[in-house]
């Protein structure tokens, strides 16, 4: 028995990549983005699991994400955008790996190494952040484009707003990555994979699908367009075994500070978890756990490693070893939980760590 875990449906990651791919179609790449441990729910696991349901292409932020990859026995198509142009890349280069090119630098550093390289140019369309600027998409498209050891697979971009359909920047930026292409092609180059769209711009706006789609959040459950509904299943429930419950009196305080003071007789249950694991101290006075199907208030401060739950005068008789819900299956949303917090789904099923252990469920035939 764990303490504090995180409970990975597999199957439910399964249904949701293979929902993608369905919506997609044949003629359309699905790009499943593994970054940052594949959301939180351990990429070495969850990667066979998105190929075998339908992904193309894995996706990584970091070089060495898309590396540790190729360690683990992928041998799947991985593409990687993030890089230092100092940083070595020959595990990179060696792996059959394609480089996303985010500058002017960075492609030059390509073309002085000479050793023969996929690249993906990720060319900036309105989100201003990482991507070769329009006044120099010229230079970098003539530079890779005479490098006989480049092959550049396609452009990419990301959008800002996509989350919101109704923004009429999406179309701004779709339009950019339009014109983009066009001058990478009059260029000399075939620019055959180009992908632009996000989850959110998957779910709803197949005329941005290009080439391949690139998709994080949607594979592992969660709706990335607030208000909608496309029958994803949570992958990711985040628990804790209560580790003791204790009276507490009318106007007898709880935690640092002594924040919170009981307004009845009533008890308290200690979970251990707390901001070393990942839960928010800022979520103090917003947080409800659940347990035996009841929903319970978070009362007094976050601490490094316990929190505390008022339950009342405990009508349910909960008890130590008791679980309790943070967010996932029998409790509350991590949407939910984001919302409470203040943030977003997105950095919510990255948050679990610290003494968080992971426990896997499905998949067990891959």
């Amino acid at each position: 028995m764990s303490l504090l875990s995180t409970r990975i449906n597999l199957d439910a990651i399964s249904h949701n990549v293979h929902k993608l791919k369905e919506l997609v179609g044949p003629d359309v790449r699905l790009m499943c983005v593994v970054k940052a441990d594949a959301y939180g729910h351990g990429v070495e696991k969850v990667a066979p699991v998105m190929l075998k349901a339908g992904a193309d292409v894995l996706g990584c932020a970091t070089v060495d994400e898309a590396v540790a990859l190729r360690s683990m026995g992928i041998d799947a198509p991985l593409v990687a955008w993030m890089w230092e142009p100092e940083q070595d890349l020959s595990d990179a280069l060696s792996s059959n790996i394609v480089i996303g090119v985010p500058s002017l630098q960075h492609a030059q550093v390509l073309v002085d190494i000479e050793v023969p390289v996929k690249v993906a140019i990720k060319v900036e369309t309105g989100m201003h952040r990482n991507g070769v600027d329009r006044a120099q998409w010229a230079e970098v498209f003539a530079l890779l484009n005479d490098a006989p050891h480049i092959e550049v697979t396609g452009l990419m971009s990301h959008l800002a707003c996509a989350d919101e359909p109704d923004n009429p920047h999406t179309d701004v930026q779709a339009e950019e990555f339009r014109a983009a292409i066009a001058q990478a092609r009059e260029a000399g180059l075939e620019c055959p994979i180009n992908h632009l769209a996000n989850s959110p711009a998957t779910l709803t706006r197949p005329d941005l699908h290009f080439d391949q789609v690139r998709v994080g959040l949607a594979c592992y459950g969660l709706e990335p367009v607030a208000g909608l509904d496309h029958e994803l299943q949570p992958a990711m429930t985040w628990a804790a075994n209560i580790i003791n419950v204790k009276p507490i009196k009318k106007g007898e305080s709880s935690c640092y500070g002594l924040t919170w003071t009981a307004p009845a007789d009533g008890y308290l249950a200690v979970l251990p978890v707390g901001y070393a694991d990942g839960l928010p101290r800022s979520i103090q006075g917003s947080l409800q756990v659940t347990i035996g199907g009841k929903s319970y208030p978070h009362v007094g401060r976050v601490s490094m490693d316990q929190i505390v739950i008022d339950l009342g005068d405990n009508p349910f008789g909960v008890r130590a070893d008791d679980e309790a819900i943070i967010f996932g299956e029998g409790g509350h949303s991590a949407t939910e939980l984001a919302d409470a917090a203040g943030t977003i789904n997105y950095e919510i099923i990255c948050r679990p760590t610290g003494r968080t252990k992971r426990i896997y469920e499905g998949g067990i035939d891959l």
